[in-house]
């Protein structure tokens, strides 16, 4: 885009520095030429509705970049949230690992515990397998005094009764271990289970971060795309302008050789119109010198160089050169003017004579005018108050001529006046001519 823009301009440097031939203009018609200004109004018009259109992208671009870069922060913390939730349940796995490997040795003592007494169990049941069923009335009634019967009864009592302990020990020894290994199986897999969910949501939000750099990446080169458009379109208005211009001085020429030929066919009525005319514009002259004299020493100063003030010795509020844009907020935006604090609706006037180019709304100057000095040199006075431009496009002004008022239309923060002086359409600093 960029290199179109600058083609752009090394064409419109040839136009004005060419200009149409003598030649050229003894062979065409004000007619033809009238012809040409109407298609030149109709591109006009299309670059603008194009410029617009790239300027309404643009800040439609910037609006969703902003939105998205807010959602993006959130994601960001939720991600952030995330991990502290994963770090705090890799902390509960560790210990539950380790209370599993605490449980897993005492369940290995409770099982070696069982496996004793089913041996136990197992080497009676086998013993009275092999000596066959022993009748406890058996063994009471062989006793040989009272005395040893209760003996007997005694140890049979207690023989019973470890037989029945061991057999209940063993069954609460098996359930303990159930119960125990199933419980710290269930936690491990609950934990297990919850890190999975959460490095599953990190990872869905990881998506939505990538989704949203990418469309951040998207609408800064739709920025960067209708900015490139805006300064084409730009580049081609100023082209148009220049070659309206050159048009319009060719215009008045064969007005003025059609006028010369009439005034030759009558020479003693063009003479004597000629004195009037002569007399009417001395006087007209001096009551303009007197005027603009007074004015001068009461409402407008001038400055020390070759051009006027055009706002008189207004504060400058932003010179010339890079800065951070006040609309957008872009850094070492290159500011290719100064700007003139002022009020709203302060008397803007011409820093020196030339041909109005441009009196409309121009991009993001808002309401403009651009006056054609000759010789590739150009002013341009922005930002100027809805209604407030005095001058029309193909107009002679004249120098400290008021041109407008002062206002804030376009991009701009508040009431000033955006002054620039261009060199071949290549904006240079303006302090050294005025």
């Amino acid at each position: 885009m960029k290199k179109i823009a600058a083609g752009l301009a090394a064409a419109l440097l040839a136009v004005t520095l060419v200009g149409p031939s003598d030649g050229y203009a003894k062979k065409t018609s004000v007619a033809e030429i009238d012809k040409q200004l109407k298609k030149l109004q109709q591109e006009v018009q299309a670059a603008k509705a194009a410029q617009n259109k790239a300027e309404s992208r643009n800040q439609e671009a910037q609006h969703y970049k902003n939105k998205t870069t807010l959602n993006l922060q959130l994601v960001l913390e939720q991600i952030d949230q995330v991990k502290g939730e994963m770090k705090t349940t890799s902390g509960k796995i560790a210990s539950t690992e380790e209370s599993l490997n605490v449980t897993a040795a005492e369940l290995d003592e409770a099982e070696a515990r069982v496996a004793s007494r089913e041996k136990l169990l197992e080497s009676r049941v086998r013993l009275m397998y092999t000596d066959g069923a022993v009748s406890y009335l058996d063994v009471l009634l062989s006793s040989k005094s009272f005395t040893d019967f209760l003996d007997r009864a005694d140890s049979l009592k207690m023989i019973v009764d470890q037989d029945q302990d061991l057999l209940v020990q063993h069954k609460v020894d098996k359930q303990t271990v159930i119960v125990k290994k199933k419980e710290l199986e269930g936690q491990y897999a609950q934990a297990k289970q919850l890190y999975t969910n959460l490095e599953s949501q990190r990872s869905v939000l990881k998506e939505r971060e990538a989704q949203r750099q990418e469309l951040i990446a998207y609408y800064d080169k739709e920025i960067q795309d209708t900015d490139d458009i805006s300064e084409e379109q730009n580049a081609k208005l100023v082209q148009l302008a220049s070659e309206r211009s050159a048009l319009q001085v060719q215009k008045d020429k064969i007005k003025a050789e059609e006028a010369a030929r009439k005034a030759a066919a009558a020479k003693a009525e063009a003479a004597r119109r000629a004195a009037a005319a002569a007399a009417r514009a001395k006087a007209s002259s001096a009551s303009s010198s007197s005027s603009s004299s007074s004015s001068s020493s009461s409402e407008y100063v001038g400055g020390s160089g070759p051009f006027l003030m055009p706002v008189g010795q207004a504060r400058i509020s932003s010179p010339f050169g890079p800065r951070t844009h006040p609309v957008t907020g872009e850094v070492g935006k290159v500011h290719t003017g100064v700007d003139f604090a002022v009020p709203q609706g302060t008397s803007i006037h011409a820093a020196d004579s030339g041909t109005v180019i441009i009196a409309e709304w121009w991009s993001g100057y808002g309401n403009c005018v651009i006056i054609d000095h000759g010789g590739g040199v150009w002013t341009l006075y922005g930002h100027i108050r809805e209604g407030g431009i005095k001058v029309r496009e193909g107009e002679q002004v004249e120098r400290g001529q008021v041109i407008a008022e002062s206002g804030s239309t376009g991009r701009s923060t508040g009431p000033h006046l955006h002054f620039e002086v261009r060199i071949d359409q290549k904006a240079v600093n303006p302090m050294p001519y005025l």
